[in-house]
């Protein structure tokens, strides 16, 4: 919603004038410069992770900026295991070594589940693939937050900013909120509210089926919407605004109900964010994710296919006849390369010298703990922690990543307020906020806070700047 996106900017520009003082933005008429060639999903320029997931195509210095994409991966995934998902703060690109990239605090569930946790002063957690997907279906058994201003999402959200959305308000525990975007365009008619019974309570297994002629949203396996390609031309631009472009799964559970944010915003939330309420009385919000399966379709009719392994664009259009699948790249020698000088590594050890002389490759998996932008979120937010991934799944002190961002885009369609009603309780397995828990790595209970630029940062990401 638009309401939702200008908050972001207002926040972004009322609070971290210092931060941006060492960051460029970027947009498709002012891009980013050769030295810090990717721009983000933040709308900042920068190195290393800034070229990976999120790296818009449009606003960064050249189409070759942003690394190729890992191509689309089917496979059930039971996200009941820490070892499948690599902080954002590690991942350079290869998906081999892990199916997911984190920010926030993802932590595991009694060895069945994930955990999406929000605390006190902090924007959340989000999960994304690292493999994108070019059509094909996804579904996800989801258990949702509650309460007022809190938001939890599972999208399919491109790097031209194509989506495709499901969105739970946590005041409204009966509807799921569907909505679509064609490269980041706001379009009050898009979303649509879906009837369900208490997401917060209930768990319910959520699928979006996205081919090149429609989307379906489906609940519990019922077709709850379609839209069709051939029902979204756009008289004006004289296109089809629909989503098509390569996307990645994702994730998230976001505060949308902060003071910072615009009236809009906070009514279309339910109201501020309560961090003494009772649904945090294990001294966070959560949400649970797990059983998530993605069947990978062909690509499209007429698609530019030279190889398997990466997809890439041909023209800032970001439409899908400019969708080309190759063999190239997709991994970043360290966080100071680009998709222009893929193998910098200033840490590399030099050849002929041994181990003892010389940093050696491994200096490569680290942001710079200085401002240069390598991680998006990381500039003022305090230093980077090498323990990034406890085995609670604890956070590193930035939050990062893409989407609509966690999927800030949300839609505008539902403006539903009503209760929450419903006790601290999940109906996926008992969890409950209250529960004294031990220490150990199912109990998710070391969640580190995120400063104020991080959190900045990340709406900056989610409301897609």
């Amino acid at each position: 919603m638009v309401l939702l996106r200008a908050a972001a900017l207002a926040l972004a520009a009322a609070s971290v004038v210092s931060a941006q003082s060492t960051m460029q933005t970027c947009s498709p008429s002012s891009k980013c410069p050769a030295d810090s060639p990717c721009c983000s999903s933040y709308g900042n320029c920068g190195t290393g992770a800034y070229c990976l997931g999120g790296c818009d195509p449009k606003s960064s210095f050249n189409l070759q900026s942003c690394m190729p994409a890992p191509t689309c991966k089917s496979g059930d995934f039971a996200m009941d295991s820490m070892s499948d998902i690599s902080p954002n703060t590690a991942y350079l690109g290869d998906a081999s070594k892990a199916n997911w990239v984190s920010s926030g605090s993802p932590a595991v569930y009694q060895n069945q589940a994930m955990l999406l946790t929000m605390a006190p002063n902090t924007v959340g957690t989000l999960l994304s693939s690292t493999h994108y997907m070019w059509y094909g279906s996804v579904s996800a058994d989801v258990t949702t937050s509650q309460g007022q201003g809190v938001v939890t999402a599972f999208i399919l959200m491109s790097d031209v900013k194509d989506e495709i959305d499901f969105e739970w308000v946590g005041v409204d525990l009966e509807h799921a909120q569907s909505n679509y975007y064609f490269q980041g365009i706001t379009n009050y008619q898009n979303g649509q509210n879906l009837s369900v019974s208490n997401t917060a309570q209930n768990k319910h297994n959520y699928g979006i089926n996205w081919t090149p002629d429609q989307v379906e949203w489906t609940i519990d396996g019922n077709v709850m919407r379609t839209l069709k390609k051939s029902d979204t031309y756009n008289d004006t631009s004289k296109n089809y605004h629909y989503p098509q472009s390569p996307a990645r799964v994702q994730f998230s559970l976001w505060p949308a109900g902060l003071p910072q944010n615009g009236k809009g915003t906070i009514e279309w939330a339910g109201g501020l964010v309560n961090w003494d309420s009772p649904y945090m009385e294990n001294g966070y919000y959560y949400a649970i994710i797990d059983n998530v399966k993605i069947d990978c379709y062909d690509p499209p009719s007429g698609a530019n296919v030279k190889g398997s392994g990466a997809y890439e664009y041909t023209s800032v259009a970001g439409t899908q006849d400019t969708v080309e699948i190759t063999n190239d790249n997709t991994i970043l020698a360290s966080f100071q390369a680009n998709g222009n000088n893929q193998q910098y590594n200033p840490n590399a050890k030099p050849s002929g010298t041994s181990s003892s002389s010389a940093t050696g490759s491994s200096a490569s998996a680290k942001p710079t703990s200085n401002n240069d932008n390598t991680v998006p979120g990381m500039v003022g937010a305090g230093s980077y922690s090498n323990s990034a991934q406890e085995s609670s799944g604890g956070s590193v002190n930035t939050d990062g990543s893409t989407s609509s961002g966690s999927s800030g885009s949300s839609s505008g369609s539902s403006g539903s307020s009503g209760s929450s009603g419903s006790s601290g309780s999940s109906g996926s397995g008992g969890f409950s906020q209250g529960t004294t828990s031990s220490s150990g790595q199912n109990d998710g209970s070391r969640v580190v806070a995120g400063s104020l630029v991080a959190l900045v940062a990340f709406f900056a990401a989610a409301m897609m700047i």
